[in-house]
């Protein structure tokens, strides 16, 4: 048995007790002990990174490189087989062209290039607490994370951030250059407006997003992808220092 089995046991069990203690409908730590809830939360986000690292670290024990229960072959097709990057091309390009779109956007309008105070202002509305209703942002520790941002100017760097960000990640999913990583930063982006209150077309675009992450040895096959992963190889089959090619399957 692993010598790490212990500690992952200990930390996912732990990690377990402090997300049913944040999120469970029938106890909520009262308003007045807003430190201990905040001693939980951070409690709980600290635990789950260790459990993520014990596991990492597991990947190389005995029996870590086995697939004890094999998906279907459809998925395995769709998320492994070159040939199903046809299927991602189109869904690739609807994303790509949104994002540069968004950026570009922002890039020749006003309030993001010239100082963030659009942006600024979309955080002061997202932190206010309404008199009657519920507020835009649901958990207090991301109401705290943009008002430590507002109150630290952050609205000046960030603004071009998200500008550039936004077309970055647009011009990575319409060419299919290192697909997953675009995919990933755009669902990055999706899923921190969703915090903040703002659906919009998040959920559909972090939807698809999720897709693509998922298939991202085969989603950019059209593209510089194509030649780019075998080159750089992934990072469990380093190509480029083991003089090895290591691209997306070729058959099912």
């Amino acid at each position: 048995m692993s010598s790490l089995s212990t500690p992952v046991k200990v930390f996912g069990v732990l990690t377990t007790i402090l997300l049913l203690i944040v999120v469970n409908p029938w106890y909520q730590i009262p308003d007045d002990q807003a430190q201990l809830r905040d001693i939980v939360t951070y409690g709980f986000w600290l635990s789950f990174i260790i459990l993520l690292v014990l596991l990492f670290m597991e990947r190389n024990k005995e029996g870590g490189q086995t697939v004890e229960i094999e998906g279907p072959a459809f998925t395995r097709f769709l998320f492994s087989n070159s040939r199903a990057g046809m299927f991602w091309l189109p869904i690739r390009l609807f994303l790509g062209f949104s994002w540069l779109e968004a950026g570009w956007h922002k890039f020749t309008g006003e309030g993001w290039m010239d100082g963030g105070g659009a942006i600024l202002g979309y955080w002061n509305n997202a932190v206010a607490i309404p008199e009657a209703g519920r507020p835009a942002i649901t958990y207090e520790w991301y109401r705290g994370f943009l008002q430590l941002l507002i109150d630290n100017g952050a609205e000046t760097w960030f603004g071009p951030l998200i500008t550039f960000g936004e077309m970055a990640v647009g011009l990575g999913l319409i060419f299919g250059v290192l697909t997953g990583f675009a995919a990933f930063f755009g669902a990055l982006m999706n899923m921190s407006f969703l915090l903040a209150g703002s659906a919009s077309t998040n959920p559909v675009l972090f939807t698809l997003a999720v897709g693509l992450i998922l298939a991202w040895k085969v989603a950019g096959y059209y593209g510089v992808d194509r030649w780019l992963l075998p080159m750089l190889g992934t990072p469990w089959h380093p190509a480029v220092l083991r003089g090895r090619e290591t691209g997306p399957e070729t058959s099912s």
